[in-house]
């Protein structure tokens, strides 16, 4: 067969594209498990963030060893509950996509993480899901053993405003939390998010993103439609007490 034919330019071409297709798919296969390890990594840091902790550079070698025995130092216990607040028993807490259970609504299967400081005081850390202005944003909030005032929170996102939504992932936002309460008279009030909103002699506010209207507006939605998935389980473990 001739070289400058149309038929070999064109198998020539199609077994090209076949190798590099071929080639692209194995480095992904390989690739797949590092980048899962990726996942679960950022996932473990939003769960530490919570409580303070993984919020220093890390400057050594293997930094999912580090944030892995981070992890399992602080947060000792998880369970996994239903909207009644009930334990639903042994299921991964951690490998649940907690996004996915709250739109199963009664269905849904919502995990808790329950830390232990070097104090000793124990925290309740619960995920957050919700959409920003131009994606989902996510997070963990912290609550002390009242299962009612915030001990801290984390935040991230997927694609929101530089120096506007994007401002919530950063200490100074996230700082506001701490000290506030979710509950007001006994009924689940959770926090806004507004201007002027962060002042000591409001507990149940903080204050909006300057310029980040639309995504401080998500995060209280957020923080809300999440909590509401704990209710149930908040009245069960303050019976208990």
């Amino acid at each position: 067969m001739k070289r400058d034919s149309n038929i070999y330019i064109f198998l020539y071409a199609t077994g090209l594209v076949l190798v590099v297709a071929v080639l692209l798919a194995m480095a992904s296969t390989s690739l797949r498990p590092r980048q899962q390890e990726n996942v679960k990594m950022e996932k473990r840091l939003d769960i530490l963030k919570s409580i303070g902790q993984g919020e220093e550079e890390y400057k050594g070698d293997n930094k999912q060893q580090w944030v892995a025995e981070l992890f399992q130092k602080y947060v000792r216990s998880e369970e996994v509950v239903n909207l009644q607040g009930a334990d639903l028993g042994e299921i991964d807490a951690f490998g649940l996509d907690f996004k996915a259970e709250l739109a199963k609504g009664e269905e849904g299967r919502f995990p808790v993480f329950i830390a232990t400081l070097d104090n000793g005081e124990k925290k309740y850390i619960l995920p957050l899901a919700g959409q920003g202005l131009w994606g989902p944003i996510w997070g963990y909030i912290a609550l002390n053993d009242d299962l009612n005032t915030v001990y801290g929170v984390s935040f991230a996102h997927k694609s929101e405003t530089p120096g506007l939504g994007a401002e919530i992932v950063t200490q100074s936002f996230r700082g506001q939390f701490a000290g506030k309460q979710i509950f007001s008279n006994g009924v689940l009030s959770s926090l806004q998010v507004v201007k002027g909103g962060g002042t000591e002699r409001n507990a149940h506010a903080v204050d909006a993103i300057s310029g980040g209207t639309m995504t401080s507006k998500g995060v209280e939605a957020m923080l809300l439609n999440s909590l509401q998935a704990y209710k149930a389980f908040i009245a069960r473990q303050k019976e208990g007490k």
